[in-house]
Parts: structure tokens; C-alpha cells; sequence
């Protein structure tokens, strides 16, 4: 029986995996997973996200094991890898999941696709989810995607493994000094877990609970780093949500929707591998200076930027791996608005902080909240506001924030009003704001709106429409032709950076 190679990436699962189940009904099934250094040395990856892979491998290892199947890991560049795999073993087949990654990934994929036409080894690379490769139009698109989910999940009937197997490298330990005491652990034992007990329960009040970070780490479903990586499947997920044991009806909707909406906006970097290094809206391309102020983006990236809000929800994420969508939201905005950042420099920085790093919904959240799509609402977030509406007691303020423990409610939120004892023993160790919050975000407001008022503008955001937006809705917004093209659904208000 000839040999196949299946080619694992972000579908580190057995269970409701096409591409394992069209590789054992080709021949032997030869899983692999290739480790790639120059992956792991870009800015949006960290030892953290290494950590909780490996994870996900050894617990892969065992499921496929139980199985009768091996899993050979291999580190270098993948076409060498896919080469000396197929050099070792005469296989003449590859098999893998399509993957919705970056500007990086989209390269690799393409030397690779180069590589296997010339040996003649045929790269065959199906679908895991809702995002379709080469759509031509958004026009049907949600249809499409619903009709996927809806299929059933697939099972492996059985597998052969080759008859000899090439050896294995090691995994390494770590992969670069990145501590992370409260990060998720890996593996779809552990996603399993967590899926049953948000069903049981844990997820009652999840339409109301998951914008706050008080409640949010409890609500929500924390599936995102599983989804991220593929212990579970978008499918399993979005359909053991909708069984007959799952939470209740609203709470229920407003799950599937989430996962809805992850399909959506990783469908948009599908159609535009470059979303993660231009605006999708051209005009806002260089908005903010590419080279960024470089103490405003140390500070901010530190948690130490005068907002205790802010920096407590830094410092959680820094902590943690994770934070729930409103607050993540809300510091790309900050970045973006008040300290005026670059949104390429900040989202890398909180792309290698997040544990559930999704390139597909990173980048256009990170677009959305930063105003460079020229299609949806400007949000900007007042920090000292969403620090009294999202953590009117302080407790979350003051956890990650020691050093303001003793401040008064009334004053935790701007502690350069208090007038405590400033000057002795009861000196606050904290900085003051880096900017006027209030002056920084009428001066920022005023730059984006300068900008869609120049000509051309709505033509290019016409585009993007076009190119990018939902379609759900009848027509108005940015479109000549009313009859002819449909207006965008509108996109969720505070963005699905983690999908809930």
C-alpha cells in the first residue's frame, strides 16, 4: 500500500479531520508535523503559543497512537522536510487541511505547492471550516458556510500506518523565554473539557457576561486557542453547541453566532493575505508614522501607560495568554487612537501575547478597531470610562495593579486626581498618563474623518465592501447602485477578536 503523507498544521485533532480520513483511504498514513524556525522567530509568535502546541502534539501523539498511527515531527524548512519525507518513504502523495495564515504561511505554501509540481508528488488540500479558497464574489458566501457546518462531521473508519517509519525529532521544551502563568493548556482532552462544562453551565449568561472582564474569563468558552490550533473543529464546535444539552436558547444563538463570525472575518484574510501589512481601505495606509514612538508603544506594551484600566487589562493578557474581546478591543483602540501606534506594530505585539492567535481574525480586528477599513464605525474608547463602566469596584483594577490597592474607588481609575499624600511614604509607584485621553481622541477622530472626506474615498470603500463585507442585508451605505449590490451586515460592536 502506497504511502501518504498528511501534513498537519492547524488540525492537531483526530476526530472530524478530512484530510486524515481522505489520506487512510488513499494508503499508509504518515501524520507529520513540521516544525519551522523562521515561523517561529517572526514578531506575532512566542513560546507561549509554542507551549500550548506542544501540548496539543503529545496529546495528539496519544489519540493518533490508539489508533495504530505514529506521529513523526520534523524541524527545518518545510519543503526540505516534505522532501526527505518523501525521499524516505516514496510516497508520491501529500495530504493536509487549506490554513488561513499569514503573509508568511500564504509564501510557504506556495514554495511548497512549486516544489511538489516539479517532483511530481501530488499536494491534495481540503477544507476545515467555513472559509472558501478562491471565492469569487461574498455574494451567497454565509450559505455556503452554513451548509459546511451543517454537514456531518466525518470518522475515521480505520488506518495503516507505513511499514516503515522515518525517524523522529525531538520536541523542544520551549521555544524562547516567554512566562505565562495563567496560559491555557493544550490538547483536545483539555478542549473537550471546556466545551462540556461552558454547555453544562459555565456558559449561562454568556450574552452578558463575556464583555466583561470580571465575568468574561468564566463565561466565555475559552475554545478560541483550541479553534486557533484544531484540537476541535469549527463544525463539532458550532454543532455540540446546538444539541439538545446545550445552554440555553440565547445564550446558545448567541454562541453560534460568534463562530459564525469567525468564519467571516477569516474569510477575509483568505481573500487578502496582505490584510496583515496594508489597510484594507488604501487611503489610511500610512496614516500613523510606520515608524512608531517608541516609548509610547514600550509603555503601552508593558501596562504602564498611565491608564489603570488599560495597563490592568495588559497585564492580564501579559499574565494570562488571554482577555476577553471588549477589553481586547479596547487596547488596540487605545494604541491606536489616544498613543497613535501604527496598528502593524501593536497587533504583533498583542498577536504573540495571545495564546489564540487566529491570523485570519487578528489582523482585520486589528484594522477594524484602528480605522483603516473605510467601512466600519470609528470606536474610540475612553479609557478612564471603560475602567468605571467595566470594573466599578476596582477589583480587576486592582489585582493586576498592586500598586493602587490602597486608592479610593472614586479615584482609581484617574489616581493623578487623588489628593492623597503625594509627596511621603504613601507615594503612588504608578505613571502619570502618557497623553490628555480627551485631547488625544478629538485630535485622532479629526485625522480619520479627514481622510474619508478626500475624493476617491468612497469609491475605494465601495471596494471593500465589495471585496470584504457580509451580505445579509439590503442595500444603502456606501453603493451608487442600490438594486445591484447589497450593504455590508453590520460587523459586531465591539469586534470577535477570541469569536467569544
Amino acid at each position: 500500500m502506497d504511502t501518504v503523507i498528511l501534513w498537519l498544521k492547524r488540525d492537531l485533532r483526530v476526530d472530524d479531520h478530512p484530510a486524515l480520513v481522505l489520506a487512510a483511504a488513499r494508503g499508509a498514513v504518515l501524520p507529520v508535523f513540521i516544525i519551522e524556525p523562521d515561523y517561529w522567530a517572526r514578531p506575532e509568535h512566542s513560546g507561549r503559543q509554542w507551549d500550548f502546541i506542544r501540548e496539543c502534539l503529545l496529546d495528539l501523539r496519544a489519540e493518533l497512537a490508539s489508533h495504530g498511527l505514529p506521529l513523526v515531527i520534523r524541524q527545518g524548512r518545510a519543503v526540505d522536510a516534505l522532501a526527505l519525507l518523501v525521499a524516505e518513504t516514496g510516497a508520491r502523495a501529500i495530504i493536509s487541511h487549506e490554513e488561513t495564515g499569514g503573509l508568511w504561511t500564504y509564501a510557504r505554501d506556495r514554495h511548497v505547492a512549486a516544489w511538489a509540481r516539479g517532483a511530481g508528488v501530488v499536494w491534495h488540500e481540503l477544507p476545515q471550516s467555513g472559509v472558501i479558497r478562491r471565492l469569487q464574489s461574498r455574494n451567497g458566501w454565509a450559505g455556503l458556510r452554513d451548509a459546511f457546518v451543517a454537514r456531518p462531521q466525518v470518522t475515521l473508519q480505520g488506518a495503516r500506518a507505513p511499514v516503515r517509519i522515518p525517524p523522529s525529532d525531538p520536541l523542544p521544551a520551549h521555544m524562547g523565554h516567554d512566562p505565562c502563568p495563567g496560559r491555557q493548556r493544550g490538547g483536545r482532552t483539555d478542549g473537550l473539557r471546556l466545551l462540556q462544562s461552558f454547555l453544562d453551565g459555565r456558559g449561562l449568561g454568556y450574552q452578558r457576561g463575556m464583555s466583561s472582564p470580571l465575568t468574561g474569563a468564566d463565561m466565555c468558552s475559552r475554545l478560541s486557542p483550541h479553534l486557533a490550533f484544531g484540537t476541535l473543529s469549527g463544525r463539532e464546535a458550532a454543532q455540540t453547541g446546538a444539541g439538545p444539552h446545550s445552554i440555553r436558547t440565547g445564550d446558545a444563538k448567541a454562541f453560534s453566532s460568534r463562530l459564525a463570525w469567525r468564519d467571516h472575518f477569516m474569510q477575509k484574510q483568505e481573500d487578502a493575505p496582505d490584510i496583515e501589512a496594508r489597510a484594507l481601505h488604501p487611503f489610511y495606509d500610512d496614516l500613523r508614522p510606520r515608524d512608531p514612538d517608541a516609548t509610547r508603544l514600550a509603555a503601552w506594551a508593558a501596562g504602564e501607560t498611565g491608564w489603570p484600566f488599560v495597563d490592568a487589562c495588559m497585564r492580564s493578557l501579559i499574565a494570562t495568554g488571554w482577555l476577553n474581546f471588549r477589553m481586547r478591543s479596547m487596547l488596540m483602540a487605545v494604541a491606536s487612537y489616544h498613543l497613535w501606534l501604527d496598528w502593524r506594530a501593536s497587533g504583533a505585539i498583542l498577536a504573540a501575547r495571545f495564546t489564540d492567535y487566529e491570523p485570519g481574525i487578528h489582523w482585520s480586528q486589528c484594522q477594524m478597531q484602528s480605522g483603516t477599513t473605510g467601512i466600519n464605525a470609528i470606536r474610540v474608547y475612553n479609557p478612564i470610562k471603560q475602567g468605571l463602566d467595566q470594573d466599578p469596584g476596582g477589583v480587576f483594577t486592582r489585582r493586576w495593579l498592586p500598586e493602587l490597592a490602597h486608592v479610593p474607588d472614586m479615584w482609581l481609575q484617574r489616581p493623578w486626581d487623588w489628593q492623597g499624600d503625594w509627596g511621603g511614604a504613601g507615594a503612588l509607584a504608578y505613571p502619570r498618563p502618557l497623553v490628555d485621553a480627551v485631547q488625544a481622541a478629538r485630535t485622532a477622530k479629526a485625522a480619520v474623518w479627514a481622510v474619508r472626506g478626500q475624493p476617491g474615498f468612497r469609491e475605494a470603500a465601495f471596494d471593500v465592501v465589495r471585496r470584504h463585507a457580509s451580505r445579509k442585508d439590503s442595500a444603502r451605505r456606501f453603493v451608487r447602485d442600490p438594486v445591484v449590490t447589497p450593504k455590508p451586515k453590520p460587523e459586531p460592536k465591539q469586534g470577535a477578536f477570541d469569536f467569544g
